[in-house]
């Protein structure tokens, strides 16, 4: 790889970066004033939401981008907001099942046009930047 090929493959890291530093503050800030929840915690209950409304915790690692520990953290706040219901698997006593709550699907649905938005606004001025 030649030095100016390089330079154009650490350039488009670093704007990849930038974009989601700009995008995910974004939406934390928002979704925080409006709605009382993160990224992460929207993250979760939309996993939920657009599922079969449970999942294993184990599920929501792939959905929330975190450590195990951290997801099993983040499941315990929504838990205790009453957006979420834990309970063991039938099948393996080891699983543990995550629901969603009524009260999970309304925040859900209340904070998905606000998370849309930040989304057209931040990603939609990244595209007309990027091609103008």
């Amino acid at each position: 790889m030649g030095d100016v090929a390089e330079g154009r493959l650490v350039q488009q890291w670093h704007e990849l970066l930038a974009l989601h530093a700009t995008v995910f503050g974004e939406l934390e800030c928002r979704l925080q004033d409006e709605h009382g929840i993160g990224v992460s915690e929207f993250e979760a209950l939309e996993r939920l939401a657009t599922g079969d409304f449970k999942c294993r915790s184990a599920d929501l690692l792939e959905a929330v981008h975190l450590s195990q520990s951290a997801t099993s953290r983040l499941v315990a706040r929504l838990e205790k907001e009453g957006l979420v219901e834990r309970a063991m698997c039938e099948q393996d006593r080891r699983g543990i099942f995550v629901s969603l709550t009524d009260a999970g699907r309304r925040r859900y649905e209340e904070a998905k046009p606000t998370h849309r938005a930040v989304l057209r606004a931040t990603l939609g001025e990244a595209r007309l930047t990027k091609a103008g």
